[in-house]
């Protein structure tokens, strides 16, 4: 089985999940015989999100290529940014560094393809919602891409931010995303809902969304642990 290497720490809480997941999954899907060879390289999120509000993208794509060469330099085979936020520099850093990263974006166009849904919701941090990366490749499959209204898109982003981000999850807020969310659905009719930030899972999951709820961590995670080669070490 090929390791793993992860570009984590923005923010901690979905590191956490990876890393718990991708030991458990595969140590299960093994039939406890194996679990992965897995590295992470743990960026300062305060000095990445800093790079990445105030659009200083090349000192982005030199720290998170940092990352990555680190991870490379270990052994690490299938390499991932795991916050959707950064696949702001994705393609800046696969041609720095020559590594093919594995890309949530990508990931979640397969998946959606796969499902036959042609109009999907978009939720994530004010980045993820209002440039292109996480869209484009569903754009080119013909795919449309919904984002809320403004005033709700800074109220996901805020909450994202100051909550989710340091592992707050709270009734009130959950109450606030499924009202925005509805208000899609009936008004922009999404089929689906992108859950864009991997910290949004802490908050909404496939028994309260009120639309099937793509969750961009458990397709990123199925994606790592089928390129790994854990289902051929069964």
């Amino acid at each position: 089985m090929k390791k793993i290497g992860l570009v984590g720490g923005t923010g901690p809480e979905s590191t956490l999940m990876y890393y718990k997941e991708l030991n458990g999954r595969i140590d299960k899907l093994t039939n406890g015989k194996q679990m992965p060879d897995l590295a992470i390289e743990s960026v300062n999120f305060r000095k990445a999100w800093e790079y990445v509000s105030t659009q200083q993208y090349n000192l982005l794509t030199d720290y998170l290529s940092e990352k990555v060469e680190n991870l490379k330099n270990s052994g690490a085979q299938v390499i991932a940014l795991t916050a959707a936020t950064m696949h702001i520099v994705y393609d800046k850093i696969v041609q720095k560094t020559k590594v093919p990263l594995v890309s949530i974006p990508k990931s979640l166009c397969e998946e959606i393809q796969k499902r036959g849904y042609k109009r999907v919701g978009l939720l994530g941090t004010i980045f993820t919602m209002e440039q292109d990366y996480m869209k484009t490749d569903l754009l080119n499959a013909g795919i449309q891409v919904i984002v809320p209204e403004k005033t709700a898109r800074n109220l996901v982003a805020k909450r994202i931010l100051e909550e989710l981000e340091v592992g707050i999850v709270k009734e009130a807020t959950l109450k606030e995303f499924q009202f925005i969310i509805e208000n899609m659905k009936k008004n922009q009719g999404i089929e689906a809902l992108i859950l864009g930030c991997t910290e949004l899972p802490l908050l909404l999951n496939k028994d309260n969304c009120p639309v099937d709820c793509l969750d961009s961590v458990e397709i990123h995670l199925q994606k790592l642990i089928e390129l790994a080669g854990a289902y051929e070490a069964e």
